[in-house]
């Protein structure tokens, strides 16, 4: 057997925010136009070859505060756009205003949009190489398929941790953003404190009323794409 990259709990990607490895060969993080192009090239040293990104399509744009980065930096890795939701849906808005930003939404998103979610789940059994997973902030969207696949692994004591470090990872990327974000503001530690307790609550009960293993059976994933997973995870 070959050479096998490390996996470093928090890899050091030149312009990475919210990132961490999460299972096996699978990262997570903040929105990818923040790295930088040798941010690119340490992810590829660290064997990712596969990008999933949740974000709808209008929020996949450069800033005029993002670094640039070439093609070439680009070129070894398979971009994959699978939204996790759709904002046009009926109901959406009347339920997720502005935005999806707390895991007591996620069984909504999952009720609303299982194929979507699913997809992504799809596209985990079959991706080359390492593969990060990523939304805006890297909490939200990315924490609903990083539950999943939590509770799908038998880990459903992480999904509440899991949860705290993404909130806390983006919020303090608040403080120092040079793009400050519309909805969002830093929060100091009495107030997140407040924030975490109730996030954790809200994602331990999203992931205690859902079986993830059925959910996917029932949504396409087959039996063999579903070890497929799990063996990447070990």
């Amino acid at each position: 057997m070959g050479h096998q990259p490390s996996r470093a709990p928090e890899p050091h990607w030149e312009g990475a925010v919210n990132a961490r490895l999460l299972a096996g060969d699978i990262y997570r993080m903040g929105r990818s136009e923040w790295l930088t192009e040798r941010g690119w090239q340490q992810m590829c040293r660290d064997g990712v070859r596969t990008v999933i990104d949740l974000r709808n399509p209008h929020e996949r744009k450069r800033r005029p505060s993002d670094p640039a980065v070439s093609e070439e930096a680009m070129s070894g890795f398979d971009v994959v756009n699978l939204p996790t939701e759709d904002p046009e849906h009926p109901g959406y808005a009347e339920l997720i205003t502005p935005h999806m930003n707390h895991p007591g939404l996620y069984a909504d998103i999952v009720r609303m949009f299982p194929d979507k979610v699913a997809a992504v789940f799809k596209e985990l059994a079959a991706a080359k190489g390492a593969v990060v997973i990523h939304c805006s902030a890297g909490r939200d969207r990315t924490g609903l398929v990083a539950s999943l696949l939590l509770g799908l692994l038998g880990q459903t004591d992480r999904v509440a941790p899991e949860d705290e470090l993404a909130a806390r990872g983006i919020n303090e990327w608040h403080l120092v953003a040079p793009v400050k974000h519309p909805y969002e503001r830093y929060l100091h530690e009495s107030a997140m404190s407040e924030v975490v307790a109730d996030r954790g609550q809200a994602v331990k009960a999203f992931i205690g009323g859902l079986d993830p293993r059925v959910f996917l059976l029932q949504n396409g994933i087959s039996a063999a794409e579903i070890a497929a997973i799990v063996a990447r995870c070990r």
